[in-house]
């Protein structure tokens, strides 16, 4: 169980690229960040406008002078200082992550980023080539996969308790985008340009969680066809959709079912991953993360609690509130941002070793998940044909 003991030598210099005053995530980057004293916040460039950056750096007690007016600067300029930055978060519109991650490894700097990581797998090859030659280390705040229950769901199925996989059901879906974009912010409007987008809206901005998570739990199952169906309720956001279903074959045969919308009108906002074996099925939602249902083929469904001393140890060991309090999003940030952490610092001190067994969301990660989204693109614009995944 995590309790707040120091896990590195010593808290890591750390720099926000977005994430300011009027963006979506940055508060979750911080939250996580600082939960466990392994990130200090000493720089950012937070906004596009470089006084109200500056203004709302000044408030979350950052330096005026190190609240810089573009990542160029912050580079430029922390790399005077003894106590310059040593990691970057990068928190800004999908477009921008490949040039910013580049900029940061070549100046000597790790790189947490928001996902999908960049545009294209060849985006993603030459990065990690960069930060290998560097011996850097990119995370990617896929945040919803340090919940303690979803480390559960691997255990049980690493130990055989499914059985053989055969169906894989995974959702995502929310109705926060069912109407049109007239007088949206450009917060929101930014997602629906293919420019500053990528090829994809709802798969990249939330398929890829799904995606990412069932690898999480599902590592030794591999993709050989999907087929993918994807379309825009709101014309104006065409050729990008706002509602998707993936259909996946797998090596062993396994079939699977990917739904993501943000469409679903009056939907608040749910994940739902029912993973079914030959013996036994799981199900998880970030709607009660807390509960894991076990339903075993002959016998009584089962709901098993996170923080139980019957769960295995790799959940306990992600576990931050015990059984008797409720565990939420910003645990699962803080998990993250604490397994990167780990990573840079094995890095920083040479320990290879600790990273061959050492579990967080890396260049890796970004990269299947970049995969994934190009064999989707493939299909969708193949009017909705399988195609061998790549």
């Amino acid at each position: 169980m995590l309790n707040g003991e120091r896990l590195i030598s010593r808290p890591l210099r750390w720099g926000m690229v977005g994430g300011g005053r009027t963006g979506q995530v940055g508060y979750k980057h911080r939250t996580g960040a600082q939960r466990d004293g392994t990130y200090r916040l000493v720089c950012g460039a937070f906004d596009l406008d470089a006084a109200r950056g500056r203004d709302f750096g000044v408030a979350i007690g950052v330096d005026a002078g190190r609240c810089y007016a573009d990542y160029r600067e912050l580079i430029a300029r922390e790399a005077t200082r003894e106590d310059g930055v040593e990691v970057v978060s990068i928190a800004t519109p999908n477009f921008t992550h490949y040039e910013i991650t580049k900029a940061c490894l070549e100046a000597g700097l790790h790189v947490i980023c928001e996902k999908p990581l960049f545009f294209s797998v060849a985006e993603c090859d030459e990065i990690a080539t960069l930060a290998k030659a560097k011996g850097l280390i990119v995370g990617v705040t896929y945040g919803f996969t340090g919940h303690p229950l979803v480390h559960q769901m691997a255990a049980m199925v690493a130990k055989g308790m499914l059985g053989e996989i055969r169906i894989v059901d995974l959702r995502y879906t929310h109705g926060f985008n069912a109407g049109d974009d007239v007088g949206a912010p450009e917060a929101v409007k930014w997602r629906t340009n293919p420019r500053t987008a990528g090829p994809t809206f709802v798969l990249g901005d939330i398929g890829t969680h799904l995606y990412y998570l069932s690898e999480i739990v599902l590592p030794h199952l591999k993709i050989e066809r999907l087929l993918c169906d994807r379309t825009a309720f709101i014309p104006s956001r065409a050729p990008l959709e706002d509602h998707a279903t993936v259909l996946m074959h797998y090596h062993n045969g396994a079939r699977g079912r990917l739904w993501v919308s943000s469409v679903d009108a009056g939907n608040m906002g749910s994940q739902r991953y029912r993973f079914v074996g030959s013996k036994a099925s799981v199900e998880w939602s970030d709607s009660h993360p807390d509960q894991l249902l076990y339903d075993v083929q002959g016998e009584p469904n089962r709901i098993l609690h996170h923080g139980m001393p019957y769960l295995e140890g790799e959940s306990l060991a992600a576990d931050r509130m015990g059984a008797l309090h409720t565990e939420g999003l910003g645990d699962s940030w803080a998990n993250i941002y604490l397994w990167i952490a780990q990573a840079i610092d094995a890095k920083r001190r040479g320990d290879e070793a600790f990273l061959t067994t050492h579990h967080y969301p890396g260049i890796e990660a970004g990269t299947e998940g970049v995969r994934w989204l190009e064999n989707c693109v493939r299909s969708a614009d193949a009017c909705a044909t399988w195609v061998d995944f790549k």
